[in-house]
């Protein structure tokens, strides 16, 4: 309670305060506002909030409000605090724990249904509303100290009936090094022509956009601190997540969403959801706030956003979209409003292209009931809207506590139940090949809520036998569909209505099976065990490798795992010695394959060996003579990567796994590239750029960037003519280039390689993989393809299959048809010249079965094609990616490929 002093002039005539007075005051003291705190009041035009007063705010609501608590849940990555205000009544407050243990005990529905019945008339709706996530939409990181305030003080018999009847949990901003960002950009470009340009960086220090694409992998901390407060702590029966992409036509999108639904999803999940969306808009529409509108292109398909996954662990999932995300008043003109709306307008689309018969203000239908008239917009409305989108969501939690509490129970004890047929158990065998990432999968599961148990005994499944170590995954939890989602491979529907139609695309991407994309091992079992396990109640450590033998020449440590090259690069910066052999070879016992890591041992070796042992895992063989084998020498690579002022969230992702695996990375500007001092370097990466600015193609983007005027000056320009032929010259020197997504494009092209991705130009309707994992084939004695798996998964993301430039013509009859042959791949004939590739196939994809997981329209005409070169060029050469080999950090088994690549430009043959 914080204690208020009596004005200046009542002072003066009392001569003295007594206490009598001042006990008086506090007890009719209302907390301050965030007015009070930050001199403006959220919303007002053109001001914003810093991070620094939000916590000030939040810190004095909590300590003068009996009403609110406020707790630290983790770090950002730039190292600001994450915080969650829990509100409710004081006398709920005082008794979280049991509050917590009902929700708890409810959403993992192992109680009995009388138990569950007792136990949910006397427990709250738990509700979640966040804001802050997508940094450049500025009114949900700004609305939350309004929201917090009215749900903490308001004093109408609404807000006590919420107060009493729910446990929200409010996360403010979700991502604060993004707030910051963003608020300081706009604050210096306010009053300029560039007052509603974004920032020239990424609006989170590694991921961007994509921190809404990295809730079932939380690789970013951010991630792993909600994910550890929704599904291991608080289990909220609904989750609200705050955007703003809504199309310019309307204010706000809202539930129901649009088909395609994931028939995993329990389908109380989605009538509930729609339930809740209908509540919303009928509050929007008695509180005269037209423009709600629903089934406009978010679907119910994909996993891995914060609104997504919860409806895998039975939770009410709300995306709100809301207009106007700039604290600049600007005008939505309704003269270019489509009349005649589409049936699933693309997202955040100001309008379909009209002409003045199809223009004007859109006629209400059953979705748009009450369309938006336009015209002058100011900050206070989105600001507006989302408090009242949140207070509709407050009071059907209140109005229905014992629902919602109830449907999460039933919709748990029906998961329990149907995981007593079929898959029975998901079983991770232990020491498999890739045990590093076996630990990453449980890990990430643990994380969010999965119950998994580890075997303490040698046991059978059939002719299969495990090994004490093993993990095992009942599918008779409550959070199976989150289990089955994860781990078993996607099947996108066919959502058309017309045979002879297209399938919809799906929204973000359709397949992300983990096992497959990890490539860990992963046994589906239809039968019941009969073994002795222990339930696993925090994450798993790294267990500390061994170091074995008498090291008189050194130590072999094998290839097979990511943390392996995290274990060279870390001797390597420390003057270690180290090669990796290019064939296989034995010393004493032991087979190592191509590619394992060779340590001469010099005086502090030995103990370099066992700390990296120690903290990474990875076990150490020592070598008592010279192997017999020839070998390459390597050193720590010192890689390049384009960061472009076109921020690109393939540079973030990639930028991560640089730093995790402890490689030499610096950013390369335009100005860097341009100014041609790259000879220092031993490699340079071009990651995929996201195309979301004004370019006819994204090799557009790298060549020209901002253009003139759009930006301030020196973020203008790209790397140009000029920076394009530094980068050639850097490989014709003998430099590695890396090559990601549409990149490849630009360097084939400025380059001149005699190379073409023989899809670049095909018809959507010909061809379309948007987002699956498609199978290749690893040739794994080449160097790039070290310690890989001979087959895998590749995420493939609007890819490439690479040919010769010289086979473009075979087929259209060319003079040399002569040294023409007839192939057939997939299924398809096709012609190719019998002359010799100007490229190494490092990587294809598989002739047949080429869909792993997914959905890919036209996948034959990739069949057997290259999906990783390397060409040639000068004295380096280009890796060509026709894959994303780090897609938001989650193939980790295509890691190798970017490593060993990085690696190899370095070597030195002995």
């Amino acid at each position: 309670m914080r204690h208020i002093p009596l004005p200046r002039k009542l002072c003066v005539l009392l001569i003295a305060c007594t206490a009598a007075v001042l006990t008086a005051v506090e007890a009719t003291a209302e907390p301050l506002s965030p007015e009070d705190i930050f001199g403006f009041r959220p919303g007002d035009d053109y001001k914003l909030a810093s991070y620094e007063q939000m916590e000030t705010y939040y810190r004095q609501l909590a300590d003068e409000s009996e009403r609110v608590e406020m707790r630290e849940i983790g770090k950002s990555v730039l190292g600001r605090s994450l915080y969650v205000l829990t509100i409710s009544s004081a006398e709920n407050i005082r008794n979280l724990e049991k509050y917590r243990s009902i929700s708890e005990q409810l959403a993992r529905a192992r109680v009995d249904p009388e138990t569950a019945e007792a136990i949910a008339n006397e427990g709250k709706a738990v509700v979640w509303i966040d804001g802050g996530l997508h940094a450049t939409e500025l009114a949900h990181g700004q609305m939350t100290s309004l929201l917090a305030h009215r749900v903490a003080t308001e004093e109408s018999a609404e807000m006590n009936a919420i107060r009493d009847n729910v446990i929200f949990l409010l996360m403010p901003v979700m991502n604060p090094d993004g707030l910051e960002i963003v608020r300081k950009w706009y604050e210096s470009q306010l009053d300029t022509p560039f007052e509603q340009t974004n920032p020239p960086e990424l609006y989170h220090h590694y991921v961007g956009h994509d921190n809404n694409r990295d809730f079932f992998m939380n690789n970013m901390p951010e991630s792993k601190a909600v994910a550890q407060v929704i599904y291991n702590e608080w289990y909220p029966q609904i989750v609200y997540n705050q955007h703003q992409s809504s199309p310019g036509y309307a204010r706000i999108v809202i539930p129901p969403y649009s088909d395609p639904l994931n028939p995993i999803i329990h389908p109380g999940v989605t009538t509930g959801l729609n339930e809740v969306g209908s509540a919303m808009g009928n509050r929007f529409a008695l509180e005269k706030m037209p423009g709600a509108i629903s089934d406009v292109g978010y679907s119910m398909w994909w996993n891995g956003g914060m609104r997504t996954v919860p409806y895998f662990h039975n939770m009410i999932g709300i995306l709100t979209e809301t207009g106007h995300t700039s604290p600049s008043p600007r005008f939505y003109d309704p003269k270019i409003f489509p009349k005649m709306l589409a049936a699933r307008a693309n997202p955040g689309a100001v309008g379909i292209t009209v002409d003045e018969e199809t223009s004007g203000i859109p006629d209400a239908r059953v979705l748009y009931s009450y369309p938006w008239q336009g015209g002058e917009s100011h900050f206070s409305e989105p600001v507006n809207f989302m408090i009242t989108g949140s207070v509709a969501v407050l009071r059907a939690a209140s109005d229905s506590r014992l629902k919602w509490q109830t449907n999460i129970y039933r919709m748990g004890r029906d998961a329990i139940e149907d995981g007593k047929t079929g898959v029975k158990n998901y079983v991770i065998p232990a020491g498999q090949k890739n045990y590093d990432e076996a630990r990453n999968l449980v890990n990430l599961l643990l994380e969010s809520g999965i119950e998994i148990d580890r075997a303490t005994e040698t046991f059978r499944s059939g002719n299969n036998r495990y090994e004490p170590g093993t993990y095992i995954i009942s599918a008779s939890q409550a959070f199976r569909p989150y289990v089955v989602d994860l781990l078993e491979k996607q099947v996108y529907p066919d959502t058309r209505l017309d045979p002879a139609g297209a399938i919809k695309p799906p929204y973000d991407i359709a397949g992300w099976t983990l096992p497959m994309q990890m490539d860990v091992v992963v046994e589906y079992l239809e039968s019941d065990l009969d073994v002795d396990s222990e339930r696993l109640d925090g994450p798993v450590p790294v267990l500390p490798g061994e170091v074995s033998g008498n090291a008189n020449y050194g130590y072999a440590l094998s290839h097979a795992t990511n943390a392996s090259v995290r274990a060279a690069n870390r001797l390597m910066s420390s003057g270690e010695t180290i090669y990796w052999a290019n064939k296989s070879f034995r010393a004493g016992r032991t087979t190592h394959e191509a590619g394992t890591f060779i340590i001469e041992v010099s005086d502090q070796t030995a103990e370099r060996v066992a700390a990296a042992a120690a903290d990474l895992g990875v076990d150490f063989i020592a070598l008592g003579s010279e192997p017999s084998v020839e070998k390459s020498r390597l050193s720590l690579p010192k890689v390049g990567m384009y960061k472009s002022y076109v921020p690109a969230m393939d540079e973030g992702w990639t930028r991560w796994v640089m730093d995790e695996y402890e490689f030499d990375l610096v950013s390369l500007t335009d100005n860097d590239i341009r100014n041609g001092e790259l000879s220092a370097l031993d490699a340079i990466i071009m990651p995929h750029p996201d195309g979301r600015v004004q370019f006819k193609n994204d090799v557009g983007e790298i060549l020209t960037g901002h253009s003139n005027g759009s930006m301030p000056d020196e973020y203008t320009g790209g790397i140009g003519l000029e920076g394009a032929l530094a980068l050639e010259r850097f490989v014709s020197d003998g430099g590695t280039m890396l090559a990601f997504g549409s990149a490849e494009q630009f360097v084939i092209e400025q380059f001149g390689l005699p190379i073409r991705n023989i899809v670049g130009s095909a018809a959507s309707k010909d061809f379309s993989i948007p987002g699956s994992l498609i199978r290749i084939k690893v040739d794994t004695n080449d160097p790039l393809g070290y310690g890989m798996s001979s087959e895998t998964a590749a995420n493939f993301v609007g890819g490439a299959a690479f040919a010769s430039l010289s086979q473009a013509g075979c087929a259209d009859d060319l003079l040399n048809q002569r040294n023409c042959t007839e192939v057939t791949r997939g299924g398809r004939s096709m012609k190719t010249f019998e002359e010799p590739d100007m490229f190494d196939s490092i990587a294809s994809y598989a002739e047949e079965d080429i869909l792993m997981s997914g959905w890919a329209a036209g996948a034959e005409f990739i069949a057997g094609e290259t999906a990783l070169a390397r060409v040639p060029h000068g004295d380096g050469e280009v890796i060509l990616f026709g894959f994303r080999p780090q897609f938001r950090g989650q193939p980790r088994g295509t890691y190798k490929l970017i490593f060993n690549a990085l690696l190899n430009s370095t070597t030195d043959q002995q």
